[in-house]
Order: C-alpha cells, then sequence, then structure tokens
C-alpha cells in the first residue's frame, strides 16, 4: 500500500521527464551494499547503483562513519569555493589517483554538482585556451544534458525529437565511434577503429575538409549511455596522437567510467593515455553530488569567475568522496571490477549461446552491456542484427520481477546495462545471472 502511495503521488508531482522512476517503479526505504529493500518489503539487487555513482554500494559503513564524523564536527557545509580541511583532503587524495601526467600536477576545478556542467567547464576552458570554437565529438555519445553537453552528444532527442531543438552556439563535428558490433563503417573490428581515425586525421590535415582546426576532441573510453561500448585500445592511443601532433587538446569524459568502475581507476589508463582535460563527477562524490575537471596546469588560462556556481563541492561530498577514493585503491576494488566483470561476461556469453535474442555481451570491468536483438531477422554484413527494443522491455520487467534492478541503453533502448557497485560478492554476481537467466528463459517465448 505505502509503495503505491508513493508512486501514485511521485506520478502527480513531478514532471514527465522522470526516467529511472518509470522503468523501475521502485520506492526504496533502506539500503546496503548492492541490496536495496522498497516500501513494499522487496529487496533487490541494484545494479545500476545510481548510474554507477555508488563505487562502494549504498550505505558503505567507512563513507556513513565519515559523514557523521563532518556532521559532528561543525564544519561548515558550504564555503563556495573556499578551502576546508576536508576539501584539501580530497584534493590530495583524488591528484594522487588521477592518470599518468596529471597526477599530482592537475589543476583542478570544482563545478557545479553535475557532471554535465563539468563537461561545460571542460568544453569552454578549451575554447578559452586555444581560441577557437569547434569540438569533434562521436556518435552514440552522452555528455550530459545542459545545451553545450547536449551538442557533443549523440541522440537526437537530447538536442530536440526532430533534430532541430536547441542548437549549440558554437559548432561541433561529429565522427564514428568505433563500434564493433554495428561497426558504422561496415567492416567491424580493429578496421573500423582505424578507420575512424584515419577519418579525424584527414578532417585535421585537409584544408578542403571544411572543418576549421578544433578547440577539442571529446569521447568517453567506454560509452555508457551509448550502449556499453569500450573503445579498443589502439583507437584511444592514435586519437592521443593525432590531437597532440596537431595541437588539439583530447577531454576524456570519465564521469561513468571513473573510479575503478572499468577495471582501472580510470578507463583511459586501459590504454595508458593522459587526456589534457579530464572530466569526473558520479562516483568520486562517494553518492553525494559533486563534479570536477582535472587538466594540465598550462591550460588554466581562465580569469577569475570564468566558470563559476554556488554549490561547487559542498563539505560533505568532500568527506564521502575522499573516503571513497581510498576505499577503491587501498581495497583494490578496481582489480575485483576486472576479474568479477570478465567472469560475469563470460557466464553472459554462455547464456547467448543458448538464447539467440542476445547479440552481443561487452564491457569492461563491471561496466557490461547485452545487446538485444531480433534473431530470425537477417543479418547485415558483419552479422548484426536489428535491435529487439520490446524484448529489451520486457526483460528488464521480468528481471524487476525476480528482484534484479537494471537499466537498459543503447540503440532504440535495446542494450541491458549492468552497472553494480564494485563490492559486489561472488554470491551476489552468481544471484546476478541467475535472476537473469530466469528472466530471459520465461521472456523469450513471447518475445
Amino acid at each position: 500500500m505505502l509503495r503505491a502511495q508513493l508512486l501514485d503521488r511521485q506520478a502527480r508531482r513531478e514532471s514527465a521527464a522522470r526516467t529511472y522512476a518509470r522503468t523501475l517503479p521502485v520506492a526504496p526505504v533502506s539500503a546496503a551494499g548492492a541490496e536495496v529493500t522498497g516500501a513494499d518489503g522487496r529487496t533487490y539487487l541494484d545494479c545500476l547503483s545510481g548510474a554507477g555513482t555508488l563505487a562502494l554500494g549504498h550505505n558503505h559503513p567507512a563513507v556513513i562513519a565519515a559523514l557523521h564524523g563532518a556532521l559532528g564536527s561543525g564544519a561548515p557545509l558550504h564555503t563556495l569555493d573556499m578551502i576546508t580541511p576536508q576539501k584539501d583532503a580530497f584534493t590530495t587524495e583524488l591528484l594522487r589517483r588521477l592518470p599518468g601526467g596529471l597526477r599530482d600536477d592537475a589543476v583542478l576545478h570544482f563545478c557545479g554538482p553535475a557532471g554535465t556542467d563539468a563537461v561545460e567547464a571542460a568544453l569552454k576552458l578549451a575554447r578559452t585556451t586555444t581560441g577557437r570554437t569547434g569540438v569533434v565529438a562521436f556518435t552514440g555519445a552522452y555528455h550530459g544534458m545542459t545545451l553545450g553537453a547536449a551538442s557533443v552528444s549523440g541522440p537526437l532527442r537530447m538536442r530536440g525529437a526532430d533534430g532541430q531543438g536547441p542548437a549549440a552556439s558554437q559548432p561541433v563535428t561529429r565522427l564514428p565511434y568505433p563500434y564493433a558490433y554495428r561497426c558504422p563503417f561496415g567492416v567491424g573490428g580493429e578496421q573500423g577503429a582505424e578507420l575512424s581515425t584515419r577519418l579525424l586525421e584527414t578532417y585535421l590535415t585537409d584544408p578542403s575538409s571544411g572543418m576549421a582546426p578544433p578547440a577539442a576532441v571529446i569521447l568517453e573510453a567506454v560509452q555508457g549511455e551509448g550502449g556499453v561500448i569500450p573503445a579498443p585500445v589502439s583507437w584511444l592511443r592514435e586519437v592521443r596522437r593525432i590531437t597532440a601532433e596537431h595541437g588539439v587538446l583530447l577531454i576524456v569524459d570519465e564521469v561513468q567510467t571513473g573510479i575503478g568502475r572499468t577495471g582501472r581507476f580510470w578507463a583511459c589508463e586501459h590504454a595508458d593515455v593522459t587526456p589534457d582535460i579530464l572530466v569526473t563527477s558520479k562516483a568520486v562524490g562517494g553518492g553525494l553530488p559533486l563534479a570536477l575537471i582535472a587538466y594540465r596546469p598550462d591550460l588554466d588560462t581562465w580569469q577569475p569567475g570564468d566558470h563559476t556556481g554556488t554549490f561547487r563541492g559542498n563539505t560533505l561530498a568532500m568527506v564521502a568522496g575522499e573516503v571513497t577514493l581510498r576505499t577503491v585503491a587501498e581495497e583494490h576494488l578496481a582489480e575485483h571490477a576486472e576479474k568479477t566483470g570478465a567472469r560475469l561476461r563470460s557466464a553472459l556469453r554462455e547464456l547467448a549461446s543458448r538464447h539467440r535474442v542476445i547479440g552481443d555481451v561487452r564491457g569492461r570491468g563491471l561496466m557490461i552491456g547485452v545487446e538485444l536483438v531480433q534473431p530470425d531477422a537477417d543479418p547485415d554484413a558483419t552479422g548484426a542484427r536489428p535491435t529487439h527494443p520490446h524484448y529489451a522491455r520486457a526483460l528488464q520487467k521480468a528481471c524487476l520481477d525476480r528482484g534484479l534492478m537494471l537499466e537498459l541503453g543503447g540503440r532504440d533502448g535495446s542494450v541491458l546495462r549492468l552497472l553494480p557497485p564494485l563490492v559486489l560478492t561472488d554470491a551476489q554476481a552468481d544471484t546476478v545471472l541467475t535472476r537473469l537467466a530466469d528472466a530471459l528463459t520465461d521472456v523469450e517465448p513471447a518475445a
């Protein structure tokens, strides 16, 4: 009864833009680790974890203890961008965890508390520093919902359903992201990735390409909302080479992939790539709102107030973030994510051999995608079959009915996305597989 009342009041009071609340009609009342208990008394395994925000899961004891300590200490909860001991501890911990040449030497800029504002800051900094306006982005990307971030994202719906919504004030050139299963060049694999980077370099070097020298290239090392598509290591390294040689800044959006999610502390570390500007949010705040960019010191060309805001990192987010960064490192949770993720993907591929509705299983670490397709449709030249959004929605519901919370993404919402917390146990991973297998068996005949 309470669950129904809560959901009914939410539907009446909140906007039509609700997303997760529609597909996951759960009213959480308590949570711990990877488990969530709803107002209906049911306990669910959470394979969404705040869209990747909860690296340590719900209410991790170390985070809760640190928050209690901060609240009881009399520390100010809001200080604009002034320094506090808590902020100093957080920045010290973050700097020592940054990738490559940014480690211990980066400049940090705290943004509004959502990742989309950090993307806005990265784009603005690149344009300010270089004096150029254009940006190169990639198909399938998701960088946020504000104007600049949406302009470098892929889906047309983010800029108006017909593509005629609010336009970016600066030019964006979009190139194909290497998507092995649905290769935009129709060749697949490493060859598709090579063509993508060749096209990028051609645009930069051909005086008749129609593209002026851009301020930056922005990318995700693993596309999340785009369908959990990992970029090949070779592609990332080649993009880094091209941008460095042609004086174009490389922005890597690690909002969803950062803090151990992909089996490394940062996804770009799989390729030993260091961006010029790194964007982070979600897990960096330990479950509380926090977003920032880290960048090379020579790029710090801003004047005071060039990118500002009232909520640029509150004390509690700094406290939770510092504990999360330290715990992920000291408990080797990135390595755990890599090992557990590999085991899950192996088991899911075995499921795919028995369920032709699964077209592809992919991911890195505990960022996993299962692409659902029409099994009896004709494949394209590279073997990919059409998406199956109807079945994907039915499967998501069947999983929820069995106590498994997960989300959809990718083309037509046909990719089942698994983003469990990094503290997922082996036993919980087995339960995820069992519940998903049962849901597949029950729903597939009606697909």
